[in-house]
């Protein structure tokens, strides 16, 4: 009976040692799968369309070159380091667009176009003498103040007062230039067009002419076509006469040959319907305003812009 206690004994204590415990499994949910966010692609840089540059060939001035592609000459010249405009030569390679880093043209070149002559090939020639561009110098009374006044001018410097004459009044500033006159924006296509004179067309646009003629009376006024700034004023094309070019934008210039007197200067901001000449029979046979639109140097049919007669 002992033994069998004894075996009893033994074989309950290897059962007990032979249990383990129950494993623990984990019964939360699993974890939702990291949805991966799609990176944006990196921009890709913008592709710069690059100008053939020009060449130089028989006939051709800077400033006919600028006309041909809607440039202002100063800045053709500033791009291909010109120091002297009325120079160029057959062959010259010509660059149509500014070097990388280069600032905006802000002030013409140190060489000015020159005054008189015929024109002739590869030479643009300037304003002309009679053309009214410059401020007239007025005239004063000579005294102390006066003298002290023009002093100070030219220096800079403060008038010098005393007791003389009570000062004289400013005039008013002048009104408010509405925002149809304004200089039309540096991209805008819809540009405010008006007729430069009024008359009879007496030549339609074709390719060869690249724009239309209109007569009119000697002296009659000739106004700006759209708000601007006068890019040439002079007589350096051949054929044009006494002409005015103004750049209206990026993409639009507008031309005025054969004047008889040339009214505004280069580089001077002009207000749409301003008078800029005076129409006149300048390197041709009758009184008439040749004028030109030119997109982005291509010459385009006014009578597509211009509003209705």
């Amino acid at each position: 009976m002992k033994r069998l206690a004894m075996v009893a004994l033994m074989l309950m204590l290897a059962a007990c040692a032979a249990r383990r415990p129950a494993p623990v499994s984990d019964r939360l949910p699993p974890a939702p799968p990291v949805a991966e966010v799609a990176q944006p692609a990196a921009p890709e840089p913008p592709v710069e369309k690059s100008i053939p540059p020009h060449v130089v060939k028989k006939g051709d001035t800077l400033v006919s070159i600028a006309l041909q592609y809607g440039l202002d000459y100063r800045e053709l010249a500033a791009w291909n380091n010109i120091t002297n405009p009325n120079r160029i030569e057959i062959g010259q390679v010509l660059a149509l667009s500014p070097p990388a880093g280069m600032a905006p043209l802000s002030a013409p070149v140190t060489t000015p176009l020159a005054q008189s002559g015929p024109p002739i090939e590869s030479r643009p020639l300037g304003n002309t003498p009679g053309a009214k561009v410059e401020p007239r110098a007025s005239k004063v009374p000579f005294s102390e103040r006066a003298l002290a006044q023009m002093g100070a001018a030219d220096t800079g410097g403060a008038a010098v007062t005393g007791p003389v004459s009570p000062p004289i009044e400013a005039p008013p500033p002048p009104p408010p230039v509405a925002e149809a006159d304004k200089p039309s924006g540096t991209d805008k296509e819809d540009i405010d067009w008006m007729w430069p004179v009024k008359g009879k067309v007496l030549a339609a646009f074709t390719d060869a002419s690249k724009g239309m003629d209109i007569g009119g009376k000697k002296g009659s006024p000739v106004l700006a076509a759209a708000g601007g700034r006068v890019v040439y004023a002079g007589v350096g094309l051949r054929g044009y006469g006494k002409l005015v070019i103004i750049k209206h934008n990026n993409t639009w210039l507008s031309a005025y040959a054969h004047n008889e007197n040339i009214l505004v200067k280069e580089q001077q901001d002009v207000r749409k319907g301003q008078k800029i000449a005076e129409m006149g029979s300048s390197d041709t046979d009758q009184v008439k305003l040749h004028f030109e639109v030119r997109r982005q140097g291509k010459p385009v049919d006014p009578v597509k812009i211009l509003p209705g007669m």
